[in-house]
C-alpha cells in the first residue's frame, strides 16, 4: 500500500528542490505538490504543508478523500481517474476554487455545502453502476449557486437539467454525452442562467432535433459558443428577425380565421336591428 505521508514526498523531491532548506521549514512553505500517477492508495498525515495552495493527486489509487482538514489554504485539488465513492471530508477547504473528481465512482454530488467559493467543479466520466445517472444533492448545488462558474458533467447518463437551474453565476456548461432530450425542458432552464456564455452538449440525442441549433440562440440571448461553434451576433440576430416574421404571420392567420365568424356575428346583429326598426315603422304607421 502506498500511503500519502512526508516520507513520500521526500522520496520524490530532488536536491535540487530542497536545496540546504531544512526539509520541516521546507515543507511548511510548499504551496504546490505534485504526486500524480504514484499508484498512491491513501492520503495520510501531511499536515505540516499547511500553506499548501495546489495540490496534484490525480491519476493514483486513491479510494476516500482524508486527511486535508489541515489544508484551509487549497484553491486546486486534483483528484480525477483514482476510485473515489463518495464526496467528503472537504468543509475545512473554505479556499476551495478548483475541484476536479473526473474519472472516479461518484454517484452523488454531495458533500459541498459548506464550500461557497468554489468556481469550478469537474466530475465528467464517473464510473456508474449500469443504468444509473449522476445525481445531485439539492443542499450542495444551494451552496454553489452564487460562485460556480464552470460546470463539466459529461458523459453521465445525465437526462434532464432542471435541477441546476439554481446556478445563477454558471457561465460554461459541459454536459457532452449525456441522454438530453427534450427541447423544452433545456429552453425552461436556459433562462435561469442569465450569464452562460459557452456550452456542450454534443453526443445527446437533443442534438438531432430540428432546428437544435437555431431554438437554443435564440432562447440564450448570452450564449456566445455552443457545442464548440461560436455564435455571430449576425447570426443571432437574423434568427430572432425569423422568430418574430413568423410570430406575426401567425398572428395574422389568426385574424383571417376569425374574420368569417365576425362577419356572420354583424350581419346577424345587423339583421335583428332591421327587424327591430321595421316592427317600430309599423307600430308608428298604425298611430297616424
Amino acid at each position: 500500500m502506498v500511503r500519502l505521508t512526508t516520507d513520500l514526498i521526500a522520496k520524490n523531491l530532488s536536491n535540487k528542490n530542497r536545496k540546504e532548506e531544512d526539509f520541516g521549514q521546507y515543507l511548511r512553505k510548499m504551496t504546490h505538490l505534485n504526486l500524480s500517477d504514484k499508484n498512491i492508495d491513501a492520503i495520510g498525515d501531511i499536515s505540516l504543508c499547511r500553506n499548501l495552495r495546489v495540490l496534484y493527486l490525480y491519476d493514483n489509487r486513491i479510494s476516500q478523500i482524508q486527511n486535508l482538514g489541515f489544508a484551509s489554504n487549497i484553491t486546486h485539488l486534483y483528484l480525477q481517474n483514482n476510485c473515489i465513492s463518495c464526496i467528503e471530508n472537504l468543509s475545512s477547504l473554505k479556499n476551495l476554487e478548483k475541484l476536479y473528481l473526473g474519472g472516479n465512482y461518484i454517484t452523488v454530488v454531495e458533500g459541498l455545502d459548506k464550500l461557497e467559493e468554489i468556481r469550478e467543479l469537474h466530475i465528467e466520466s464517473q464510473h456508474l453502476p449500469l443504468g444509473e445517472k449522476l445525481l445531485f444533492d439539492p443542499r450542495s448545488l444551494r451552496s454553489l449557486a452564487k460562485s460556480l462558474s464552470v460546470l463539466n458533467i459529461s458523459n453521465n447518463n445525465i437526462d434532464e437539467l432542471e435541477e441546476l437551474a439554481v446556478l445563477e453565476n454558471l457561465s460554461y456548461l459541459r454536459a457532452a454525452d449525456n441522454q438530453l432530450q427534450h427541447m423544452k425542458d433545456l429552453e425552461a432552464v436556459l433562462n435561469k442562467w442569465p450569464k452562460l456564455r459557452r456550452m456542450d452538449l454534443t453526443g445527446n440525442p437533443i442534438c438531432h432535433k430540428p432546428k437544435y441549433r437555431d431554438r437554443v440562440v435564440v432562447q440564450s440571448q448570452t450564449l456566445e459558443s455552443l457545442d464548440g461553434k461560436e455564435i455571430k451576433e449576425m447570426e443571432r440576430q437574423f434568427l430572432m428577425n425569423w422568430k418574430a416574421s413568423k410570430a406575426a404571420r401567425k398572428k395574422n392567420r389568426g385574424r383571417m380565421t376569425n374574420e368569417p365568424a365576425d362577419y356572420q356575428r354583424f350581419c346577424k346583429q345587423t339583421n335583428h336591428l332591421l327587424h327591430d326598426f321595421a316592427i317600430l315603422c309599423n307600430i308608428i304607421e298604425t298611430l297616424k
